[in-house]
């Protein structure tokens, strides 16, 4: 019996590709440091879908998933998905971490050093 798809299902290709062309700022600018496997020789991808979750970043040798924060994850309805949506990931065996926009620009080498730190070494 063959294993379940629940990366990069086709029918979110389309949507993936758009969020890819259409991201936030914050996303472009982590991006320029995570792309070319740049940290500890990692490789991450982009709009990554898992399950029928789309995430901002992935990186499939650690499973660890980077998503990115902007305004609208501050309200209680977003932020109850939000939680939903990392317990499946979790369920997994995916590691979620999470920054927002702010921090991105603010505190980059901070940001470098979680994920850093999230790798199994």
């Amino acid at each position: 019996m063959s294993k379940k798809q629940i990366h990069n299902r086709k029918y979110l290709e389309a949507y993936r590709k758009d969020l890819r062309n259409n991201g936030t700022s914050a996303e472009a600018f982590l991006w320029r440091y995570l792309q070319k496997s740049q940290l500890k020789g990692r490789k991450f991808r982009r709009q990554h879908s898992i399950g029928n979750y789309i995430v901002d970043f992935y990186c499939p040798k650690e499973k660890l998933i980077i998503e990115l924060d902007g305004e609208i994850h501050n309200n209680p309805r977003t932020n109850q998905y939000d939680e939903q949506r990392t317990k499946y990931l979790n369920s997994l065996g995916f590691v979620v971490i999470r920054f927002e926009n702010k921090i991105v620009f603010d505190h980059l080498p901070s940001v470098l050093k979680e994920i850093n730190d999230n790798f199994n070494k």
